[in-house]
């Protein structure tokens, strides 16, 4: 990896799997874990842990199953169940207590899926990024699982910061480099099942269960949580504020990292705070 992180890494067993694990050690203010989306490693996501570190967080990262350093298990096994007791195990396997959870895209269905199943009235602070909100009866998931193949193919080849670019124009280069770095790391199969999942399983009764505390953050250009999707949202569970973020898309922080972490550290509280 050409550009530098300032996570530490370790592997922890959980769930059956070896999992690789990125922490950012801050201090008293609380833990939060960051659970990322398909197509992005544990390293994807040092520009959001990084500073929340530099609050006095101490964050934790995981590469999901079939990413970056985890295992990959067997066809089959990309189920939100699956991806949510991982996090779960990781959970457990580290003594957290309550964590806060930030999940973007596959990884805010995974929070909420994770929040339903193993915790549903006692759970910390989450936060759900733009979760995909396409599943049976509804519409298909934006992306193609060809746009997705062809960034991981070039990726696998040798990419480059400004290739990454044409599919994320708003991206700083930094962040586009560290994409091109750790994208090959990602399993095709893992891919190719969770993008099915999309449009296989729902993610409303996930969201109609969640409880607060939790917000939902989308992009006010998201192609998936559009303007009805969001107004869906909202009926189906009102306790649940929904927040937009100006000028960015379904790669919220990606696309507008300013307003996207001002909102954040507004939501997550501090273990002072809360006490």
């Amino acid at each position: 990896m050409s550009i530098a992180i300032s996570g530490s890494s370790s592997q922890i067993a959980a769930n059956g799997l070896r999992h690789h694990l990125l922490t950012y050690t801050g201090g008293a203010a609380g833990n939060v874990v960051i659970v990322p989306g398909i197509t992005s490693p544990a390293a994807t996501a040092d520009f959001i842990a990084s500073p929340l570190a530099a609050l006095g967080f101490n964050v934790f990262v995981p590469d999901l199953r079939g990413r970056g350093q985890t295992d990959t298990p067997p066809s089959g096994h990309y189920r939100l169940t699956d991806y949510a007791s991982d996090i779960a195990g990781l959970i457990s396997a580290l003594g957290l207590v309550r964590p806060h959870i930030i999940g973007h895209s596959l990884g805010a269905r995974i929070a909420a899926a994770y929040a339903a199943q193993f915790c549903p009235d006692d759970h910390g602070m989450l936060v759900i990024v733009d979760p995909p909100t396409s599943g049976p009866g509804r519409g298909s998931y934006p992306t193609s699982k060809e746009a997705f193949l062809t960034q991981l193919h070039a990726a696998k080849r040798g990419t480059t910061a400004e290739e990454v670019r044409k599919f994320y124009p708003k991206w700083q280069t930094r962040e586009l480099q560290l994409r091109a770095d750790v994208l090959a790391s990602c399993d095709e199969t893992a891919i190719v099942e969770t993008h099915a999942g999309f449009d296989q399983e729902d993610f409303f009764p996930l969201w109609s269960a969640l409880k607060r505390p939790a917000t939902l953050i989308r992009g006010e250009l998201s192609p998936m949580v559009p303007p009805a999707a969001a107004a869906e949202l909202a009926a189906a569970n009102p306790l649940i504020p929904i927040v937009s973020v100006p000028n960015a898309g379904h790669m919220v922080p990606w696309d507008n990292f300013t307003d996207f972490f001002k909102i954040l550290v507004r939501l997550i509280p501090r273990a002072q705070q809360a006490a």
